[in-house]
């Protein structure tokens, strides 16, 4: 008998990165995942950066030596962008693949010119953010747009929770801006829980843009990253989902089974 494959852990602060494992899961349904979630944590935006840095690279220590997974997904932005190059710095024979602001292929698709970036406070400050605007967006109007709340509000809708409208639509609001006639006509999801939400984003917009959901393109990136299994491992449908808390309430220990996630 040949040896399984090692697994692909997918990393978030919380429960954003279903978003992510659900696309790997169509690209790579030969895998077994194992979904970090961070929710001791959690949530990650107001974080002092040192800090930050400091407990993700050590948990990324405990996570690696425990899973020993052939390449880790870090499937949020505000983890990513400050830390991305500490974890490949520290645990250099490891393969990450990161999330960041989908800025480049907003700037491609975009007709008037005005894009917006919603994400965290977190990715709003990072000079990696703002590096990708001067690389791939020079020519258009970025706005970004911090968000403190919206994270929080995506999990309690996931989980079925009641948001209401007036709520989300005071985070978002800014998002959508006038300029010389144009209108912004695509905004950027910087947060991989914030796709959750997306319907109530369309209804609630001022008129219709594209939102752009960056899941897709991590799951492609890291589906080109991982040689494909021969066929489906007996262990397939074992995926686990690790909470950092050790405490998972009711609401997101369903959650989690709903993707086929046995919690630990």
């Amino acid at each position: 008998m040949t040896d399984a494959p090692r697994p692909i852990l997918v990393f978030d602060s919380g429960i954003g990165g279903l978003t992510v494992l659900r696309e790997l899961r169509v690209l790579m349904p030969e895998r077994n995942f194992v979904y970090v979630a961070d929710d001791a944590g959690f949530p990650y935006g107001n974080w002092p950066e040192d800090e930050l840095r400091a407990r993700v690279v050590a948990l990324f220590g405990r996570l690696i030596d425990e899973f020993r997974p052939e390449i880790s997904v870090i499937a949020c932005n505000t983890a990513f962008t400050l830390v991305g190059s500490d974890l490949r710095a520290t645990y250099p024979d490891h393969v990450f693949v990161g999330t960041v602001p989908a800025i480049k292929p907003a700037a491609e698709r975009t007709r008037s010119g005005l894009i917006s970036v919603l994400a965290t406070p977190g990715t709003v400050k990072r000079a990696y953010t703002r590096d990708l605007i001067q690389s791939f967006a020079s020519q258009c109007h970025v706005r970004l747009v911090g968000s403190e709340k919206l994270a929080r509000m995506a999990e309690s809708y996931i989980r079925g929770d009641a948001v209401a409208d007036a709520d989300v639509l005071a985070e978002i609001e800014q998002c959508f801006h006038h300029q010389d006639g144009r209108k912004t006509d695509i905004v950027v999801l910087a947060c991989t829980h914030y796709p959750f939400m997306a319907n109530v984003f369309r209804r609630l917009a001022p008129w219709p843009v594209d939102w752009i959901d960056p899941a897709e393109a991590i799951a492609r990136q890291a589906r080109r990253l991982v040689a494909p299994a021969d066929h489906l491992q007996p262990e397939h449908h074992a995926d686990r989902a690790i909470l950092t808390s050790g405490k998972p309430d009711f609401s997101t220990r369903r959650l989690m089974q709903g993707f086929g996630l046995s919690v630990h």
